[in-house]
């Protein structure tokens, strides 16, 4: 079965219609989302709903992010703050003023049902962000960093190369996987514009929030598939500040 990784969405449904269109796979896959699939562009309801209806017909792992969990926390108890409605969050506000009670329940059973990290059967750990404790994500005492922690891609960024996985010196967190595939923090921070790589560390976060693509990447042969960057789809609007 193939096996792909889509980046950060951020509300851009219409980078998600298109990415998918250009990747136009036939048989058997596996798409694993990173998370953030809100919090952008304006059409946040309709990316959740696109990928509800996605799931029914294909093989989905979805993963929590950040922003999910933020705009979960508004839709589900009303929380809300002005940080994150300033980071997105207005927009999703305004997305989901129009959904019917039965579709809005359908959306948070989407959120509640995400999860926070998803191990393969070749060892490969997929999460929104990262993990703090060195057995894995699964002994992380505040399990919220998993989708919050900047960390382990700024320590992979900052690793000396010539450091091999067997040495003492390697990371011990990063040697519990073969490869570590996350989202969350732009690469594009870095000047790069497609998936990047350091370590065993892949981040597919390409800044689709900002002036970046949305990315799609094929964990065994690290092909790539892109949208155009999202903010040349919505003109009139400016995403993420």
């Amino acid at each position: 079965m193939k096996q792909v990784v889509i980046g950060d969405i951020h509300g851009g449904f219409k980078a998600l219609k298109q990415l998918m269109e250009r990747a136009n796979f036939s048989g058997q896959t596996q798409y694993i989302f990173v998370g953030d699939y809100v919090d952008g562009w304006s059409e946040s309801s309709e990316v959740v709903s696109y990928l509800i209806d996605f799931s029914e017909k294909n093989d989905c792992i979805f993963l929590r992010g950040n922003h999910d969990e933020l705009l979960f926390k508004y839709l589900k108890f009303g929380e809300s703050n002005p940080v994150w409605a300033s980071q997105g969050g207005e927009s999703s506000i305004k997305s989901y003023v129009n959904l019917s009670e039965n579709e809005l329940e359908i959306h948070l059973q989407f959120f509640e049902n995400l999860k926070n990290y998803y191990i393969d059967s070749e060892n490969r750990l997929f999460l929104h962000a990262g993990f703090t404790n060195q057995n894995g994500p699964q002994y992380e005492y505040f399990p919220n960093l998993i989708y919050w922690d900047r960390t382990l891609w700024e320590m992979v960024c900052a690793m000396d190369t010539s450091i091999s996985k067997e040495s003492d010196k390697y990371p011990k967190r990063l040697k519990h996987f073969n490869e570590i595939y996350i989202g969350h923090t732009p690469v594009t921070r870095l000047g790069l514009d497609v998936p990047a790589n350091f370590a065993n560390v892949w981040n597919t976060d390409t800044g689709a929030a900002f002036q970046g693509k949305l990315s799609m990447l094929n964990v065994d042969s690290k092909e790539i598939w892109q949208s155009d960057p999202v903010y040349t789809l919505y003109p009139n609007e400016k995403g993420r500040n």
